[in-house]
Parts: C-alpha cells; structure tokens; sequence
C-alpha cells in the first residue's frame, strides 16, 4: 500500500512553494499526495501580487470530499489566512485522528504578509492541540510567543498544545544552520552546513511536507524529521541548478531522480 498524505494550504503560481512545493515534497518521498486549496495567489520567486482566498465552506468541502474517500494517513497545513477559515478546516477535521504537520504560514519569502495578525489566537486555540508537529521559523515563532532563545519559544509553543515543536534556524546566522526539534521527552538538535544560496524558496513548506509524508508512511516523529532534514538539505544544494525565476528561486525537490 502507498502511504497518502494531505496538503492544506494556498497555491503558489511560481510552483516553488505551497501546495505544489508540498505536493512535490510527497512525491519525492514515495507518498501520493491529495490537496484542499485555501487561497490562490498570483506568486513568482519575487512577489506575491495578489491573494484570492478561497470561500470557508468550499475549503470545508474539499476536506470532506478527500477525507470521505480517501484513506489518508498523515496531514501537513500550511497557509490559512483568516479566523474564520481556521475554525472551518478545525470543523472539518474534526474526525481525523491521524497525524497533522502544521507549518504556521505567515510570511511569504518576499516578505509578503501570508497570515493576518487578527488569525493567529484562532490558530493557536483552534489547531494547535490537534498538530502532532509544529513547524515555526524564527520570525513565525516570536509573532506566536514573542521574543526570546530558541529553547524558551518551544516551551512556550509546547504549553500552548502542539505535541512537538520544530524550531527551524534558517533564518538565524553562522555557517551553521541548526533545527531544533523539542517535545515533552526532550530536545534533539539537527545541524547543517549553511548553504550559500539565494535560491530557497518553499522551503519550509517542502520540509513539513517531507515530514508528514514520513509520518504517512509510519516513521516516528525523530526519524520522519530527521529523513527530511537529509533530503531538503540536499534539495538546497542542488537548487541553483534550476534557474527558476530573477528573485528567490526553488528548491530541487527531485534532485535525486533529475539533475
């Protein structure tokens, strides 16, 4: 049986991040991917120019009709929006008892605003007992929790009801990148060579994508991040290869099949 996974979360038109990033993130890692369109944006790898959500109920409906049919075996939700789209998709799972990544979507890589302020107490009340793994960057988990070190974020995060939190370090500095992953059993860190590259567009979304296509396929929480770590590592190193776009290209989600 192949392992399939859900992606929640708005398209991008560039295809570098978003539900195709997820998409390609699933299919790199052996998982058939289906997806719930939550907003269509007018996106290339150097603006978001315009945002269409997409109707609560219509979101509502693409749940059901997935989950109604399909046997899925993990969930990764990325770009949400507003209050009441949040409480619609957390309506919508409420029978789902599998895993769910959730990657708190708030600013795109052109510093375009993904998230209204006014969403984030629905997301943190509404979503966050129900998220297996939270996924913040850096600037997303000072808007969660505010200022402070890495360690007393996740501790934060974690009283706030997420099972496990990835606190990602790419947008910190140093030839090191390390990822911290924390839980109530302790802290594992996950280091890496900075890679030297302007190309690293949908990143975040294809790193909880490939961890919740782990998780689909039933890895534990350590080694579902830890495989993904390894291969988004390596989509990075090969992403300057693409020649995607004048702005902040893509990642290579299939560097291991085609250079």
């Amino acid at each position: 049986m192949v392992a399939k996974a859900l992606t929640i979360a708005g398209s991008d038109s560039g295809g570098g991040a978003g539900i195709q990033a997820d998409l390609k993130a699933f299919s790199a890692m052996g998982v058939y991917g289906a997806s719930v369109v939550t907003a269509v944006t007018a996106q290339n790898t150097q603006a978001v120019t315009a945002i269409h959500p997409v109707p609560d109920g219509v979101v509502a409906a693409q749940i059901r009709a997935v989950l109604d049919d399909i046997e899925i075996d993990a969930i990764k939700i990325g770009m949400l929006g507003t209050p009441l789209l949040i409480a619609a998709v957390a309506e919508a799972l409420a029978g789902y008892d599998g895993p769910i990544v959730l990657d708190p979507v708030m600013v795109a890589k052109s510093g375009d605003m993904l998230l209204a302020d006014s969403a984030i107490d629905a997301l943190t009340s509404l979503l966050f007992g129900r998220a297996t793994l939270l996924t913040p960057n850096l600037p997303e988990a000072a808007k969660l929790v505010g200022e402070g070190s890495a360690d007393a974020q996740a501790n934060a995060l974690l009283k706030l009801g997420v099972g496990a939190v990835l606190m990602k370090g790419g947008h910190a500095n140093g030839a090191v990148c390390m990822d911290q992953l924390v839980s109530q059993t302790g802290t594992q860190e996950i280091s890496a060579q900075r890679v030297n590259t302007r190309n690293t567009h949908g990143t975040g979304c294809s790193y909880s994508s490939a961890i919740a296509a782990g998780l689909a396929q039933g890895m534990e929480l350590n080694d579902a991040v830890l495989r993904a770590h390894t291969w988004l590592h390596q989509a990075i190193l090969h992403a300057d290869g693409l020649h995607v776009g004048q702005g902040h290209g893509p990642v290579h989600h299939f560097h291991a099949l085609w250079p």
